[in-house]
């Protein structure tokens, strides 16, 4: 891989419909699924200093209450590297759903292991400080269109890879990956997860100037579909939108590992991949501090904490940013947010399955670009600064003020698409 592009991987159908399907390299305008505009940096360098949104979010004062501790994660991806400095101690037992040669931590290309890092990292050696360090990583590995070229792999990884996080321990599921083709087993997969009471996150896609075509599993109605902001806390270019974003989270400016050597990191941008990433980690903090919740209180209290757009009515979505951008520590530090009904979902206002029946109307949303920045510590999440009577703040910045413009590029393979 040459600087300045980054992975995106993409299947146009299913993989028994296709498999031995060969990728094709696509330039795209924006952070596509991986990394943009990379310059490598060296293992030793300290990527703290670099994870511009913890500052923003105040994670400091965020940690003194809640860490993730006790709250495991299902990392979906291309395998988790358990033995990076900030992942050791970090990964448990996972699942393999390839079936392809190999354990299931092994990780044939590093983004898997950036999603755990920036979920539940400790940052030891230097290393990519997650949100939640106090959470567990617990991998379930799929594979992309190379890794299927390479070996002969489960036609049906993706929804197995669904329902083993389903039945594991994990209380959160984390999908960096998306399709633009959803298929009935898929569905199923994802549905049984919910009965399951896990909590689902994946990212919308990265394609907003490449025909926005809507990906799941961000789009099927039991997930959180996670879209990705800047520093200024706006809308990244290239984040999807629609009627299927949800919330969203930082996605621009945030290191990832250059490739499965694990030797190095890369600048650039994390695109709805990590964001979905930073997502998931929001909620392991939330869950950590109210154990007893159920999913749908946990996602909740993110919806009505989140950084909305300034002058955004209540009760009404952006297409672009969903409910807002995360801030966890709005709630953990300030209280923000109401659990609610434990069985009422607030994705669909209609009972989960695990409690039974009964709907309400969804929020409308918003068919137009949100205009000005998120209010209220929007940026990120911020969690200790105090708010005014209004409820309005100040958007809360990194440090650095230069503005910096990216480009983006992707591997478009024919199986599934990386969203980060």
């Amino acid at each position: 891989m040459t600087a300045g592009t980054s992975h995106e991987r993409r299947r146009s159908a299913p993989l028994a419909l296709r498999r031995g399907l060969t990728c094709t390299l696509t330039l795209v305008c924006a952070w596509a699924t991986g990394v943009v505009g990379m310059a490598s940096v060296a293992v030793a360098a300290d990527m703290r200093a670099k994870q511009w949104y913890l500052d923003a979010m105040h994670v400091e004062e965020v940690w003194k209450s809640a860490t993730g501790e006790g709250i495991k994660v299902a990392v979906i991806d291309s395998g988790v590297n358990s033995s990076t400095t900030s992942l050791k101690g970090q990964v448990l037992k996972g699942v393999d759903a390839t079936d392809a040669p190999g354990e299931a931590t092994d990780d044939y290309d590093g983004h898997g292991t950036t999603m755990a890092e920036l979920i539940a990292g400790t940052g030891a050696g230097g290393g990519l400080r997650g949100l939640a360090p106090g959470a567990k990583i617990i991998p379930v590995r799929v594979a992309d269109g190379a890794f299927a070229g390479k070996y002969k792999v489960n036609a049906w990884d993706e929804a197995n890879a669904i329902r083993a996080a389903a039945d594991s321990d994990a209380r959160i599921i984390n999908m960096s990956w998306g399709t633009e083709f959803m298929t009935p087993r898929e569905h199923e997969a994802v549905k049984y997860a919910e009965t399951k009471g896990k909590l689902f996150f994946a990212p919308v896609g990265n394609s907003a100037k490449k025909g926005n075509k809507p990906e799941y599993p961000a789009s099927y109605r039991e997930v959180v579909g996670v879209g990705a902001s800047n520093r200024d806390g706006e809308v990244a270019d290239y984040s999807q939108h629609g009627d299927f974003v949800d919330i969203a989270a930082p996605g621009n400016d945030i290191p990832r590992w250059c490739d499965a050597n694990f030797k190095r990191y890369c600048d650039g941008d994390g695109g709805t991949s990590a964001a979905t990433a930073i997502a998931s980690a929001s909620a392991a903090l939330v869950w950590s501090a109210h154990p007893d919740w159920t999913a749908n209180q946990v996602l909740r209290v993110m919806f009505e904490s989140a950084a909305r757009p300034e002058g955004s009515k209540a009760g009404t979505l952006s297409n672009y940013l969903g409910h807002g951008i995360v801030r966890p520590g709005a709630h953990i530090n300030r209280g923000l947010g109401k659990p609610g009904d434990p069985g009422l979902s607030p994705l669909t206002n209609e009972k989960t399955p695990v409690s039974a029946a009964s709907s309400a109307p969804s929020a409308p949303a918003s068919s137009q670009a949100p205009k000005g920045k998120p209010g209220a510590d929007a940026v990120v999440a911020g969690s200790s600064k105090k708010a005014e009577d209004d409820g309005q703040l100040g958007l809360i910045l990194g440090a650095a003020a230069a503005v910096v413009v990216l480009a983006a590029g992707a591997f478009a393979v024919l199986r599934r698409r990386r969203s980060a």
